[in-house]
């Protein structure tokens, strides 16, 4: 850019120099005002670059593909420039972006997980898309985003996201520990057979699974049991139900007798993770987004990974996860097109396929999923496409307001569930539903 300003700038001023001489200017100096002028004028015409930022979550190779991905923006124009800046775990994220809006300096564009699109639109953090959508919906192509997976994009039927880096978690084999232990590597897929699995690797002196309280993976247990988190209007908890309530007994049994290992505090994902990548347990739950790190991990621990469905209880069932894209709501006019311009190129079909192999999070265009490139892919590296056919028993995350409070409410109940025999985790089940329902209430 700066070349090209350079180059027209010289050109006015050589056109000033010779009308200058033609008209008996002094020495050929060109006049000293229309030089001015001149220059004013290459000043105005040069474009105002808009600089916007944009916050994102989780590092390592999510971090890296977005990164990746800014940088390709950056360089693929030259009105806008993005700054991309690293805010921890979506827990940071939304807070710094809080904090953020209310000293009158939130980003522009910034993932949000997406049971948190709800209290972020309702409190008007959040630019409404429907406007940009439809204006651009010949680019946009809104219905070439999975179906699965726009559930939590719309608050009250409004449009307030763009499926970005979306998930749900699978099942992570080590299916070298299977077939040592003289187990069928095609199971478990049901509860009974992840139980029954875990009682012959606890023989061999493992582990069957390593697993966090996570409220994630309590909402897929929920689902799988044919039960729901809330009621259907939203402003009742529905978790002490006997589908609720399921999965808490379920892994009280099993951890009570060795079969699963229930790590809890702030390290127990990382601790759930070491136990798989060290072989110590032979299974975990994970986000499709860990595919990619996996496979490393396996390779060079000289073990085979294979994905799977989450296993069934009543039926399989799982969440979506992950993250999408949003637009906060305190930005000038000219700031909000230049972030519906990022938003569209970060969503758009080649970056899903990109994302998707470099990290695998789901493809979120269908465009991208019937693509050769992914359709290549997924018969080269099968681990990655669990999580797209895993998608027919999706469901959305809860969006009420209560919600991220209730979730944590209902984690604490299971710990506690968990952790002391004494504790019945219907009783512990109810009592996190009371305090459940003065939340969803107000």
């Amino acid at each position: 850019m700066f070349k090209k300003l350079t180059a027209l700038t010289l050109s006015i001023l050589t056109v000033l120099v010779l009308a200058a001489c033609g008209q008996g200017g002094t020495n050929g100096a060109a006049d000293p005002a229309a030089s001015n002028a001149a220059g004013n004028t290459a000043a105005a015409e040069a474009p105002k670059k808009i600089t916007i930022k944009y916050w994102y979550a989780w590092g390592e190779k999510i971090e890296e593909a977005k990164q990746n991905m800014v940088k390709q923006f950056n360089a693929s124009q030259d009105r806008i420039e993005v700054i991309a800046e690293y805010q921890g775990t979506y827990d940071d994220l939304h807070a710094k972006v809080q904090a953020a809006f209310a000293a009158g300096d939130a980003p522009a564009v910034t993932d949000l997980e997406i049971a948190s699109t709800g209290v972020f639109a309702r409190s008007g953090m959040l630019q409404e898309l429907t406007t940009y959508a439809e204006r651009d919906k010949d680019e946009l192509k809104l219905d070439d985003f999975n179906p699965g997976l726009m559930g939590n994009a719309y608050v009250d039927d409004k449009l307030y996201g763009l499926p970005f880096m979306r998930s749900t978690p699978i099942l992570y084999k080590n299916v070298t520990m299977l077939k040592e232990a003289g187990l069928a590597p095609e199971g478990p897929k049901s509860w009974d057979e992840l139980e029954q699995y875990a009682r012959v690797l606890k023989e061999k002196g493992k582990s069957g699974m390593t697993v966090p309280v996570d409220i994630w993976f309590y909402e897929a247990l929920v689902a799988q049991s044919g039960g729901t988190m809330l009621t259907e209007d939203g402003k009742a908890a529905a978790f002490n139900s006997p589908e609720g309530v399921a999965p808490v007994e379920f892994w009280k049994k099993l951890a009570a007798e060795g079969l699963i290992k229930i790590p809890v505090g702030d390290e127990a994902g990382a601790t759930a993770d070491k136990d798989w990548a060290n072989q110590i347990s032979a299974f975990k739950f994970g986000s499709t987004a860990g595919v990619s790190g996996s496979l490393e991990i396996a390779k060079g621990n000289g073990f085979e990974l294979v994905t799977a469905f989450m296993p069934a209880n009543k039926s399989y069932g799982v969440p979506t996860g992950g993250a999408q894209l949003v637009m906060t709501s305190k930005s000038s006019d000219e700031e909000k097109e230049a972030a519906w311009e990022f938003m569209k190129f970060m969503t758009s079909k080649e970056n899903t396929i990109y994302q998707h192999k470099y990290v695998g999070y789901l493809p979120t265009r269908m465009s991208a999923l019937e693509s050769e490139e992914l359709q290549a892919h997924f018969k080269e590296f099968p681990q990655y496409k669990v999580a797209v056919d895993q998608l027919e028993y999706a469901r959305p995350r809860p969006m009420e307001n209560a919600y991220p409070e209730v979730a944590k409410i209902v984690k604490e109940a299971i710990e506690k569930s968990i952790l002391d025999p004494k504790v019945v985790p219907q009783d512990a089940m109810n009592e996190a539903a009371e305090k459940a329902n003065k939340l969803l209430a107000k």
